[in-house]
């Protein structure tokens, strides 16, 4: 069974990533390296302190334009990832943190968002649960998984099933707004077009497995609901989630445009987390936060949403 077709809302999305809309000129190149400079940041890469290359050499690397790069290395300046200073390059200055919740008393090590990702695709069955604003983050991690199950076919798991909670478009948002003029519906609209974006991406991706034979069975669904999210969280397999509280920032945003606005916005990309895992003990804090989670995502998704 093969559950593809997106129906978000009452409106269909079938556009393919990577297709743009007119007047978008340089929007795709500019979206494929902003969300791999990301993932290398989000990743360790490209670690705390460290350097971006030079904007020639990512120019190079990418085969793109140093406009592209420009914009989008102030892009990152814009969200807080780097900073850039004339004749000293971008410099990373924040990454993503996820700590585990471990026992007290117990010692716990740095972790990054892709290998706890990576491991969920190891199993045969994969199971992703996720409330989110925008499903960005997601959309980028997934593409990644495509990638490496492409890489090594062997390791692909026979069965992948995506669920998604995204806030309504009719949906009254408290952010992101415009710090100049909260009644501009720009910001907002943007979120809704990243929302837009993803999903369909999400869909082209899984679906690609699926026609490629790498991956017998996937299945993606994506509802809509009046309740807006404080948070981000991925259920992962049924035995492990991932929970952080989105930071609200005052930040310049970019829009599609071209314009430059100063807005109260949420951190998403990046966004800190907490790790917890079920183990053999119902009663141990992982399990618990895990059962109560999925019981949560569950009734939403039920009784909540569209």
């Amino acid at each position: 069974m093969t559950e593809i077709g997106l129906l978000v809302g009452r409106k269909r999305y079938g556009r393919h990533v990577g297709e743009e809309r007119s007047g978008e000129g340089g929007g795709k190149e500019f979206r494929r390296v902003l969300d791999d400079l990301r993932n290398r940041m989000v990743n360790g890469d490209y670690p705390l302190g460290s350097s971006l290359p030079a904007q020639r050499l990512l120019a190079e690397e990418f085969e793109v334009s140093r406009d592209t790069v420009q914009r989008v290395v102030r892009t990152l300046a814009s969200e807080g990832w780097v900073e850039s200073r004339q004749g000293s390059g971008s410099r990373v200055i924040k990454t993503q943190r996820i700590q585990p919740a471990v026992p007290q008393g117990a010692k716990p090590g740095p972790m990054a968002l892709g290998p706890i990702i990576s491991k969920a695709f190891g199993r045969s069955e994969v199971s992703l649960d996720v409330f989110t604003l925008t499903g960005e983050s997601l959309d980028t991690h997934v593409r990644l998984q495509a990638l490496r199950i492409r890489a090594e076919p062997h390791g692909a798991p026979q069965r992948v099933a995506v669920r998604i909670l995204v806030p309504s478009e009719d949906a009254e948002l408290p952010f992101p707004r415009s710090k100049d003029d909260p009644s501009d519906r720009r910001p907002v609209e943007r979120v809704w077009d990243i929302a837009r974006r993803s999903a369909s991406s999400l869909r082209h991706v899984l679906e690609s497995l699926r026609v490629e034979k790498l991956v017998p069975e996937v299945s993606l669904e994506i509802r809509h609901t009046s309740v807006v999210p404080n948070f981000k969280f991925y259920l992962l397999n049924g035995s492990e989630a991932l929970f952080g509280l989105y930071q609200v920032v005052e930040r310049p945003i970019f829009l599609d445009d071209g314009e430059e606005l100063t807005a109260v916005d949420v951190e998403g990309i990046g966004a800190n987390l907490m790790h917890y895992e079920r183990d053999a003990d119902p009663e141990s804090p992982g399990s618990f936060f895990v059962d109560s989670m999925q019981t949560y995502f569950n009734s939403v998704w039920t009784l909540l949403s569209e």
